[in-house]
């Protein structure tokens, strides 16, 4: 990619609805020439179970124990399955389309802005790579078992750990703007996680989740000391500069993407009539 100049966003912790909220405001503001590309790092509070755009809640989600644990619920408007976003750094990048040297295809500029990620690992000490899943023998190795769970999904150029999976990202295109984001794991809950999805039985339930836990893995469980929400985001931000050949400059958000966030909060991330649609 061509060297150049991005804004870089730490908006701390919010709602399920004002993230996604967020990150479809720059998204916006991006596509009419009034912000820069930009990297975003942030969390989540409460503690949110996010689903993919084509997830069907009421199939695949356990209402009553997400209600119960205190968790939050939002619909992405991006598309993958779903992620419990808690123990984490998330981060979303927006650019255009059209930004120099950027891949026109979706897998080839997935594999463009992991390599941010694959960098960022790596600056933790992680030796991190990308598993493209080209051959048979890499498809069956991250092979899903099939439940609603992200890291439970392959993808190609996947970012592995020892063979495990350590990021889970999605991406969407929309008004000429690559939008993509995704978990950074620093610790695991797989309890919580498979506690809040619906399962034929207890026994499907232990299955998948053992096929989980042998696919995913957080930053924690890999390295001691562990490592902070602050420190991961250090990073990662020197992960992307090198990986992307970018600078990044910290920034806000704008008058104009603030107002956006709360008018998508109201009509869309904060209404049940998105959320629960499908």
């Amino acid at each position: 990619m061509r060297a150049g100049i991005w804004r870089l966003l730490h908006t701390g912790n919010h709602s399920s609805a004002e993230n996604m909220a967020i990150d479809e405001a720059i998204l916006t503001s991006v596509s009419k020439g009034e912000s820069p590309p930009t990297l975003r790092f942030y969390g989540w509070d409460p503690a949110t179970l996010s689903i993919g755009y084509f997830q069907r809640v009421e199939k695949e989600v356990n209402r009553e124990q997400l209600h119960a644990k205190g968790l939050g619920l939002v619909r992405r408007p991006t598309g993958g399955r779903a992620v419990l976003h808690d123990q984490e750094v998330t981060y979303s990048v927006i650019l255009e389309e059209d930004y120099p040297g950027m891949p026109t295809s979706v897998t080839a500029s997935y594999r463009v802005l992991s390599t941010g990620l694959l960098e960022g690992f790596r600056e933790l000490g992680l030796q991190a790579e990308m598993v493209p899943l080209e051959t048979e023998a890499e498809k069956a190795q991250y092979a899903s078992m099939g439940s609603a769970a992200c890291f439970d999904s392959p993808s190609n150029y996947e970012l592995v750990v020892e063979g495990k999976k350590v990021a889970g990202s999605a991406q969407t295109r929309q008004r000429g703007v690559i939008m993509q984001h995704g978990s950074i794991l620093l610790d695991l809950d797989a309890d919580l996680l498979f506690d809040v999805l619906n399962f034929p039985s207890e026994r499907v339930k232990e299955r998948m989740k053992q096929g989980f836990l042998n696919k995913a893995v957080a930053i924690n469980q890999l390295r001691q000391p562990p490592v902070s929400f602050d420190e991961t985001v250090r990073a990662m931000t020197r992960g992307f500069e090198k990986g992307l050949q970018i600078q990044l400059k910290p920034g806000e958000l704008t008058p104009q993407e603030q107002k956006l966030t709360q008018e998508l909060v109201s009509s869309r991330y904060g209404r049940d009539e998105w959320n629960l649609r499908r």
